[in-house]
């Protein structure tokens, strides 16, 4: 007999997979140039076409480093991550939203 693990899901996961299951969801027409288009998005948005040098203090390097290293990503490629955010507005100060 197989062990299967149990998976945990969120609301929101379970709300997808209930609804999934349920046959609620329909192929949208013309998905794959959807697809496509957005791959493209992807693709512009994390293409590393500059070098930039800056000067930060060794304690927010250490700090950056340690967080990549939690994270699994090299340092550089989060602090990429997080300006991109920031620029998309995508960056929430935890202060303002708890």
């Amino acid at each position: 007999m197989a062990h299967v693990a149990k998976i945990r899901l969120d609301r929101e996961e379970a709300e997808l997979l209930g609804s999934y299951e349920a046959g609620e969801w329909r192929t949208v027409e013309g998905w794959e140039e959807e697809a496509g288009r957005y791959r493209e998005y992807a693709r512009a948005t994390f293409r590393k076409d500059r070098r930039v040098n800056i000067r930060i203090s060794s304690r927010d390097l250490e700090g950056i480093q340690k967080r990549a290293l939690e994270e699994g990503i090299p340092y550089q490629t989060l602090i990429a991550s997080v300006l991109h955010k920031y620029l998309s507005g995508r960056l929430v100060d935890r202060r303002e939203h708890p």
